[in-house]
């Protein structure tokens, strides 16, 4: 047993070194196998969400983004090592391969629960309510978005799970009664 075990870690360690050859002077990190492209996938929806108050008919644009996968994105990509990217995946170290899943999945949920709430206050037509909001969400996914760049470029410091929770909690969750709009409940947001 132990054989096999040492016979894998030493297959997976000469797999890991063979890309980081294939990656080299590419935009795929050679330290994870990891690129900064796919952040262009949240870079996107955060472009439409921070258009929203000012033109609340590109809802439906923004709707239209889902969550995609690292390889997905790459596969409907136009990056021009794409496939180089889908292949070396599999080979990133489980140490920022898990890292960055983590947060991923974190800004997904951030980024569905923000359409969400722009959805309700579209809806009820909270534009200037949503003109303050707005800001404040997208400034958290920027923070998660800085979160996955670091783990990209081979940082093992992430946000400590209760940062994290603030971000997807803090002000996002729907209220009991819909706010009447007025200053008071505004600045009631950021207590």
């Amino acid at each position: 047993m132990a054989e096999s075990v040492a016979t894998e870690t030493t297959e997976a360690s000469a797999s890991f070194k063979a890309f980081q050859e294939k990656v080299r002077g590419t935009n795929i990190d050679e330290q994870t196998l990891l690129a900064t492209d796919y952040l262009n996938h949240f870079n996107e929806i955060v472009m439409l969400i921070d258009m929203l108050p000012m033109m609340p008919d590109c809802l439906e644009d923004a709707l239209e983004w889902k969550p995609k996968s690292y390889q997905e994105h790459f596969q409907d990509s136009t990056f021009s090592d794409k496939e180089l990217a889908v292949e070396a995946y599999d080979h990133v170290p489980e140490t920022f391969k898990l890292a960055f899943e983590g947060v991923v999945e974190n800004l997904n949920a951030l980024i569905l629960k923000t359409l969400d709430r722009v959805s309700q206050m579209i809806a009820t037509e909270e534009l200037e309510r949503m003109s303050v909001m707005v800001p404040e969400y997208t400034r958290k996914i920027q923070r998660l978005q800085d979160a996955a760049d670091g783990i990209i470029h081979g940082g093992t410091q992430t946000m400590e799970q209760d940062e994290i929770d603030a971000l997807l909690d803090d002000g996002i969750e729907p209220e009991a009664e819909p706010a009447s709009g007025g200053q008071a409940d505004i600045d009631a947001l950021f207590d």
